[in-house]
């Protein structure tokens, strides 16, 4: 009998002190060295998107890779290459820790949708009000000290 899943994961992760490094006439190579990253790892990426603080990417996770060593193996990835290529040249690093939500295959589309309006929905939105509203309605409880 065959194993089946679906693991899908609507990632989140900023930069270091939500310092606005991210410079978006740069980040498509970035997105582009980040699906690289998921594609060796047997995941597919779905959707990329973020502003000069942060990132958000929909991806589906290969059972065999764990989430903390998947998040590692980006961020890892994407610090030294930041650095090596000089693309990004104010860019400190990333913050510690990131949000992993995970949704129904039938609000793909939907989330997808959402990644890609980022710079719209953040004209309405600040990123740390996203943020938490996004872990309220996940059911997630909040820690205050990474909060401002």
């Amino acid at each position: 009998m065959s194993s089946y899943r679906q693991i899908l994961y609507h990632i989140i992760f900023r930069t270091k002190e939500g310092k606005n490094t991210l410079i978006q006439g740069n980040i498509k190579e970035l997105y582009a060295y980040i699906h690289g990253i998921i594609k060796n790892k047997n995941c597919i990426l779905y959707s990329i998107n973020g502003m000069e603080d942060h990132i958000h990417f929909l991806s589906d996770l290969h059972p065999s890779i764990a989430l903390a060593d998947y998040m590692r193996d980006i961020k890892a990835s994407t610090s030294f290459w930041i650095k090596k290529e000089n693309k990004l040249p104010h860019f400190e690093g990333w913050a510690e820790g990131y949000a992993a939500l995970t949704y129904a295959w039938r609000d793909k589309e939907m989330i997808k949708q959402y990644i890609i309006g980022q710079q719209d929905h953040h004209k309405k939105e600040t990123f740390m009000l996203e943020y938490r509203r996004l872990l309220e309605e996940h059911g997630i409880i909040i820690d205050e000290r990474f909060f401002p």
